[in-house]
């Protein structure tokens, strides 16, 4: 099976969290065939406030001028990708850190002049993932791209994920993150989703934020010819191998459901 594991840059930044889920990835690594894409947000900001600059977003976005993109850089394509990619390897993992500019495994362009260097995934060309994972390695992409122009892009990691599953032709799509699932209006974790759901929850307000442009990657992914789309708690132990193995952890989500089984939000 392929598998693409989106982990969350929150879920990176000690190694107390790092390293259990590189060891379960180093685990999960053995049986399938996986690819893992990461972010780094909170890392880029603390880099950025150590300097004196001050981080500024639109619609959660953040603004990136050249010495915004030098950060992002630096850090997510950089110390965090190496660490986590240290991590794995002390788990036994083959493990190799690269990032959408190389091999321009993925391209991309600007989503918005207001937002500068801040790119939308055009496409990702699986030849780099298949020619590491044919090596028995590991790739683990930060989420930067580039284009043909030289030009380096800052990225949303769950676009970024969505865009390398849809390019390598990923059976499951996994994101990990710092909830426990897609809640509802009292916030209790839905275990099921289709695509209908998810524009339900978003058109009502009850998803917004980070879980809005979640559900929006992962509607993305699903039309994109992706089986299923997990978003589950990166905390959990062994969060993947029982998320494939069937138990209830986290949401799924579908491209739709039997309508006996719709969620009710």
């Amino acid at each position: 099976m392929k598998i693409l594991i989106k982990v969350g840059g929150t879920l990176l930044d000690e190694p107390a969290s790092r390293h259990p889920i590189a060891s379960e990835l180093a685990d999960l690594a053995r049986q399938h065939q996986i690819v893992v894409v990461h972010g780094g947000g909170k890392q880029v900001t603390r880099y950025l406030q150590d300097r004196g600059v001050e981080s500024r977003f639109v619609d959660g976005l953040r603004v990136s001028n050249a010495t915004v993109i030098e950060a992002v850089t630096n850090v997510i394509a950089g110390s965090v990708n190496k660490q986590f990619v240290a991590s794995l390897i002390s788990a036994g993992a083959q493990a190799v850190g690269i990032s959408g500019v190389d091999g321009l495994l993925t391209s991309a362009e600007p989503l918005r002049p207001e937002l500068g260097f801040v790119g939308r995934p055009v496409e990702t060309s699986a030849g780099l993932l298949d020619l590491l994972l044919g090596g028995q390695y590991l790739p683990v992409v930060a989420c930067v791209a580039g284009d043909r122009q030289g030009a380096i892009f800052n990225v949303n990691a769950d676009q970024m994920a969505v865009s390398c599953a849809a390019g390598w032709q990923a059976d499951r799509l996994i994101f990990l993150t710092d909830v426990p699932g897609v809640k509802d209006g009292t916030g209790n974790v839905l275990s099921r989703l289709s695509i209908a759901d998810t524009q339900a929850l978003i058109s009502s307000g009850v998803a917004h934020g980070g879980m809005q442009a979640k559900l929006e990657a992962a509607q993305t992914a699903l039309r994109a010819g992706i089986g299923e789309v997990t978003i589950a708690l990166g905390q959990e132990s062994n969060v993947c191998a029982r998320v494939l193995a069937g138990e209830a952890l986290g949401t799924r989500l579908y491209l739709s459901l039997p309508e006996d089984s719709g969620t009710k939000i």
